[in-house]
């Protein structure tokens, strides 16, 4: 499909690749990655051919078509509906939609036979390629990706530049390329969208390219991994999971060959020092230092070890009550964020609100926050110290100040040495504290923001989007961050990598209330599948409602069977859980012994049981809830 072969690529004056090689195959979905400044999006306009390689050899196929979704998008407008935008993609069906209206009406007066065959022809070429149904398939598109109907008809113009991306995904999605690539395309969605965007992935026809910081959507989507480093193309067979556990093995390797190479020329280096003065050593002597000349040196691996080292302390423990909502309502004209919810969040509860754009998750935030006006109790608990971090915060930095600067100009009971320890637990070493924040990356200036958090001694932190635009290493970081804080907090993100991670509660908004799971997000999400696989349809239960009517006499054997055939049902899962729990109970015990968790292949085999068994038992427990309430509603 496409064939880089020893190419080098120099930016900027230096070399992002050097002698480096990559074969695209059909159908295969790659994610592109490695770290920043490495050359990912540089690669994929390469592969566009907007730049030009001045070393190596890039073949295509001849027909091969392109689409490649970038951040200059962002900046597009038109004052054309979105769908008409979108629409674009049908280049084709366009035109011959357009030609056959002239040509209807020239027919109206021009029955001539070359007019009516060509007319024919149009039609079907028209009626052959889909033509009827583009409008369709371009809604469709448009509303998996969180699109209301009733915004179809809505100028581009009229919406923010993440919302355009989405008009031009959708565009992209409809062209159907042969090779489509992808830069970041989850910075711009919501989660409902990205696991829509996953299942429509999935089946994609065509050979896909992702660039992406969002490793749940990775492990989900992708059948190899690409990496970039040390100037070369390394390729993984695997989701990044997998491609994690090969590159340690990889990097082992390396980091042997690298030791054995180095003991290799040690040892050469030495001869020639010995001999080089003595004339009957100089043919050996020289047909070594030509040796050690042409060796191909193996590079040591470079290890990226950083972690972050901060305890966020707080400076005191608050209550048992955290926070309580009581009858909240929330409104915006007629359109309704919450109706007399309520929730409690407790002390230690670590909770991920999330959700599609547009449910009110930022505005809840506010409310718990007291930042946003609402109807009924907001009832804050004892001892609290808030803090709010939200992503004005990350435009509100002095630009023309120095990192150490705008800590100080925050914390300013704090002395410099202070101030420069708790910098470095967030990885700002030596010099780095006098980086001036305007040159900094999203991430550094995430992890300053996070930095002055840690100066107030909060011991309830309310944040919105903290991983918005954050590389994997500094998602990585917030990780360690929160999992090394002793207060409460709760956070929205669309990051299911970094919720799995760091959430104990899980909080949506439906139905204008406040919903609450207790449990990880790994739980949930299986969970939330089930329910919502279950739950009947606005259509189904309006025709629930048709046809329903009160059970007469000769009705009341039948219930009678479904009690008892639910009993049992409910008498078979109790032992079926049980049981479950006990194969559980036993593997976490094995894992535990020496002899297991010494033997790597035998850890993750049992690991992958465990994980089987725990998905089991969450599909168990939600038949039983199931077969409880039908059997609660019968009787």
């Amino acid at each position: 499909m496409i064939s880089l072969s020893n190419f080098s690529f120099e930016f900027g004056g230096r070399y992002l690749y050097k002698d480096a090689d990559w074969h695209i195959k059909p159908k295969e979905r790659i994610g592109l990655v490695g770290k920043n400044g490495t050359g990912k999006s540089t690669l994929l306009r390469v592969l566009t051919g907007e730049y030009q390689l001045r070393e190596g050899d890039i073949s295509k196929l001849k027909s091969l078509t392109i689409g490649f979704l970038n951040q200059d998008l962002l900046s597009f407008s038109s004052d054309e509906p979105i769908v008409n935008v979108a629409m674009q993609a049908f280049e084709r069906q366009l035109f011959l939609e357009g030609e056959i209206e002239k040509l209807l009406k020239i027919v109206e007066t021009d029955y001539s036979e070359e007019n009516l065959h060509r007319l024919g022809e149009m039609q079907e070429e028209f009626l052959h390629s889909d033509g009827y149904d583009i409008r369709y398939k371009t809604e469709a598109i448009l509303e998996g990706l969180g699109f209301n109907t009733s915004d179809l008809k809505r100028p581009l113009s009229e919406f923010s530049g993440g919302w355009r991306m989405r008009v031009m995904l959708a565009k992209m999605l409809l062209m159907k390329p042969q090779l489509l690539m992808l830069d970041e395309p989850t910075n711009h969605l919501d989660l409902p969208s990205i696991e829509w965007l996953e299942t429509y992935l999935t089946s994609y026809e065509g050979t896909v390219i992702i660039v992406s910081h969002d490793r749940y959507f990775l492990n989900r989507m992708v059948t190899k991994i690409v990496e970039i480093a040390n100037q070369k193309v390394y390729q993984y067979t695997g989701n990044f999971e997998e491609y994690l556990e090969q590159k340690v093995e990889r990097d082992d390797l390396q980091t042997r060959q690298y030791e054995n190479q180095q003991d290799y020329i040690r040892q050469q280096e030495r001869f020639i020092t010995r001999f080089k003065a003595k004339a009957s050593k100089s043919t050996l002597v020289q047909s070594r230092v030509k040796m050690l000349d042409k060796l191909d040196l193996v590079e040591a691996v470079v290890q990226d070890n950083s972690k972050i080292n901060v305890r966020f302390n707080i400076l005191k423990a608050p209550g048992k009550v955290i926070c309580e909502l009581k009858n909240i309502s929330k409104s915006y004209g007629p359109i309704e964020i919450v109706k007399n919810a309520s929730a409690l969040l407790d002390r230690g509860d670590r909770i991920a609100l999330i959700g599609a754009n547009g449910k009110g998750k930022s505005t809840l935030l506010r409310i718990i926050a007291g930042t946003e006006n609402h109807e009924g109790e907001r009832i804050m608990g004892y001892n609290l110290i808030q803090s709010f971090y939200a992503q004005h915060q990350l435009e509100s930095l002095n630009l023309e100040n120095d990192i150490l600067q705008e800590l100080a100009s925050f914390a300013t009971n704090k002395t410099d040495g202070d101030l420069r320890g708790l910098l470095g637990g967030f990885l700002f070493q030596g010099d780095d504290v006098f980086k001036k924040i305007k040159v900094l990356s999203g991430g550094e200036k995430a992890r300053v923001s996070l930095a002055k958090m840690v100066t107030t001694g909060a011991n309830f932190l309310v944040l919105d989007e903290p991983t918005n635009h954050l590389d994997m290493q500094s998602i990585d970081i917030l990780i360690d961050v929160f999992n090394n804080y002793a207060g409460s907090f709760i956070v929205v993100s669309h990051d299911r990598h970094f919720v799995s991670q760091i959430a104990n509660k899980i909080w949506w908004i439906e139905d204008n209330q406040i919903k609450e799971y207790p449990g990880t997000y790994a739980e949930f999400e299986p969970w939330n599948q089930q329910r919502l696989k279950n739950k009947p349809s606005a259509n189904a239960i309006k025709e629930a409602v048709t046809v329903h009517v009160k059970p007469k006499a000769e009705n009341l054997p039948h219930r009678d069977t479904l009690v008892k055939a639910l009993k049992k049902q409910i008498d078979g899962l109790d032992i079926e859980i049980a049981a479950l729990k006990k194969q559980i109970d036993n593997n976490e015990a094995e894992m535990t012994k020496e002899s297991v968790y010494t033997n790597a292949m035998e850890l993750k085999t049992i690991s992958q049981t465990l994980g089987k068994l725990k998905h089991e038992l969450v599909d168990k427990e939600q038949e039983y809830e199931t077969a409880f309430e039908e059997l609660m509603g019968l009787e």
